[in-house]
């Protein structure tokens, strides 16, 4: 399962408000940038809009965005994602200004501020003053009314030691972290399906999955991301985080980001990880 496990219960609580709820959205590479490393400019503004109507409706969003390598290169106008470390991280930093740049864009145009929160696996460690640091900082930036944008710090996280390795299970660990009371995973599939729907048309979704076993894993043992760094078993590890601490899950095609609305009306959009029955 790698490194990072079920996080334990923070000892600081989280203020809450009983009406809102706590959603952290994670959004893939492939949801926000074209395969040439580009900005995929209406997909994104309309993902900042229906973020932004989200708060204003009185819930806190915390975004894990990927994309900054792929933007980076794009930007660069390198011909394809960099392979060698060093460009990756050179393509990482001029992404990350350019990630950081849209967002900030976007979001001041519906009144809301942004805040920027690049972290390494020792930043979000069980047991460690970084990871309580971490917290007091997330915390009170929610209690400020901001919207923090989280992502791995690619331009120095390079090895297994300061490496957390995906997005998926980074915003799973913030999800447990921040006691959210929904994870959402967007990206380029609509959840897990019984089979590899592009070489099985058979291939039946899952819209619902209470634990993670042998049977799911090798399920998405077949299934992978043309993009990014993910895949379904990198999906499956945030989703065994989730369960473990109580957090519902939901992976969902990030091509349309209005299922967000969909799913937060109860709907049954992608594949819902819960350990109660829809």
């Amino acid at each position: 399962m790698g490194k990072f496990q079920r996080p334990r219960a923070s000892r600081a609580r989280f203020d809450r408000r009983d009406h809102d709820m706590r959603i952290v959205v994670k959004v893939g590479t492939s949801t926000l940038a074209h395969p040439t490393g580009r900005l995929n400019i209406q997909r994104m503004e309309k993902l900042c809009k229906v973020l932004s109507d989200l708060k204003n409706m009185g819930h806190e969003i915390i975004l894990v965005s990927s994309g900054a390598i792929a933007m980076g290169f794009g930007k660069l106008n390198l011909s394809e994602r960099p392979k060698d470390v060093p460009t990756k991280q050179a393509s990482a930093a001029v992404g990350q200004c350019e990630l950081m740049y849209i967002y900030d864009k976007l979001f001041t145009e519906y009144n809301h501020t942004v805040a920027q929160l690049l972290i390494t696996a020792p930043d979000i460690e069980e047991g460690g003053v970084r990871k309580q640091n971490f917290h007091n900082t997330l915390a009170r930036l929610l209690e400020l009314g901001a919207l923090p944008v989280i992502n791995e710090n690619d331009t120095v996280a390079t090895d297994e030691i300061t490496s957390i390795g995906d997005n998926d299970t980074l915003a799973a660990i913030v999800a447990c972290c921040a006691q959210a009371d929904l994870l959402v995973l967007l990206s380029d599939i609509d959840g897990l399906y019984t089979a590899d729907p592009h070489t099985h048309p058979e291939a039946a979704l899952l819209h619902h999955v209470a634990r993670v076993d042998d049977h799911i894993r090798e399920i998405a043992g077949i299934s992978s991301s043309t993009q990014g760094t993910g895949g379904m078993v990198t999906k499956l590890h945030a989703a065994d985080i989730c369960l473990g601490c109580g957090c519902k899950m939901v992976i969902a095609n990030g091509n349309n980001p209005g299922n967000l609305y969909d799913i937060l009306e109860g709907k049954t959009v992608g594949t819902t990880f819960s350990e109660e029955r829809l």
